[in-house]
């Protein structure tokens, strides 16, 4: 069964689901929806419109959300509102009110999928980490470490992610929830947070450093850093248990300039003099953006549940982030 599927925002992250859905061949695209939507060349069996209320009245089946934050939270309420199956890319608005009107309106809703695109979960190095949690091969995990950061870019401040009324957040926002949202996928129930926003470098009404430290519910600890600072691009995830710790080091990502993406394993001995011997695992392949949409294929097409990425994990992630800015100091 083959679906069809409407695109609104058609930017590099739109045009990026427009081919994952091709090649899975899970259906096909009819429909796009971008304010610049005539400066693309564009196949012309495709329906092209720059309002995306015109491309939710179509006769779709499901609808991917890829538009700056300030629209996403209403373009999911209306498409989910018009009867479409939803797939939203992060973060799920521009603050926790915005994701709770997008839940409020999914609970009235029957048998319409909607899942959040947190596609790090979907990782080989996550998936690998978690498939050895599950298996108790370290015993209970204890605390983690959580560090993403990335240089801004020339043109850094003049982004629309730079506009407070656009993007909502700063840095925090844009990737350091891709990193709080595995910190609540290996351990989460934070319900303490002692943290640290501010400015320290960009000329930006937002911020472009965030530091945390989270305890759960089970008196487990995370600490947190969001940085657009970090001129070498960094992303290092450190887990560690009773008998050992993993370490996720690196990401493949469209820019390739994080590094190779590589899981670190180690078990613990006392007799190694701190200096225990690791397990290295490599991985060379990036497919988080198939697993995603094939996953929200398959809920769509069986009538089934979402499991990873659902409204859910974007609340956690949402209360999570606010109770960080509760600390914003600039």
């Amino acid at each position: 069964m083959k679906l069809k599927f409407g695109i609104i925002g058609f930017g590099k992250i739109g045009q990026l689901r427009k081919r994952v859905i091709e090649e899975l061949g899970i259906g096909e695209v009819i429909a796009l929806a971008d304010p610049n939507i005539n400066s693309f060349d564009i196949d012309s069996s495709i329906e092209l419109f720059t309002d995306y209320q015109e491309l939710i009245k179509l006769d779709i089946d499901a609808v991917i959300v890829a538009t700056p934050n300030f629209i996403t939270s209403q373009a999911v309420i209306d498409s989910l509102l018009a009867g479409k199956h939803v797939f939203c890319e992060k973060p799920p608005g521009r603050n926790l009110n915005e994701v709770k009107e997008i839940e409020k309106i999914f609970s009235k809703t029957n048998n319409l999928v909607l899942k959040f695109g947190f596609n790090h979960r979907e990782h080989f190095s996550v998936r690998e980490a978690k498939k050895i949690i599950h298996n108790n091969v370290l015993g209970e995990i204890m605390w983690a470490r959580g560090f993403y950061g990335k240089s801004g870019g020339e043109n850094f401040e003049n982004e629309w992610r730079s506009d407070k009324n656009l993007a909502g957040g700063g840095i925090l926002l844009d990737q350091g929830i891709h990193m709080i949202d595995l910190l609540n996928y290996f351990l989460g129930d934070f319900d303490e947070v002692k943290s640290f926003v501010t400015r320290s470098f960009w000329n930006i009404g937002l911020e472009d450093n965030a530091f945390a430290i989270m305890k759960n519910k089970q008196n487990k600890f995370a600490v947190f850093h969001s940085s657009s600072t970090q001129w070498k691009h960094l992303f290092r995830l450190e887990l560690f248990f009773e008998n050992g710790y993993m370490i996720l080091s690196g990401l493949l990502t469209g820019s390739l300039s994080y590094g190779t993406e590589t899981l670190i394993i180690a078990k613990r001995n006392f007799s190694d003099k701190g200096q225990p011997n690791e397990e290295e695992l490599f991985f060379d392949e990036d497919k988080s953006w198939y697993f995603e949409l094939n996953d929200f294929y398959s809920c769509i097409v069986n009538n089934s549940q979402v499991i990873q990425g659902t409204i859910y994990d974007a609340l956690k992630a949402m209360e999570l982030i606010e109770k960080i800015y509760e600390n914003k100091n600039f």
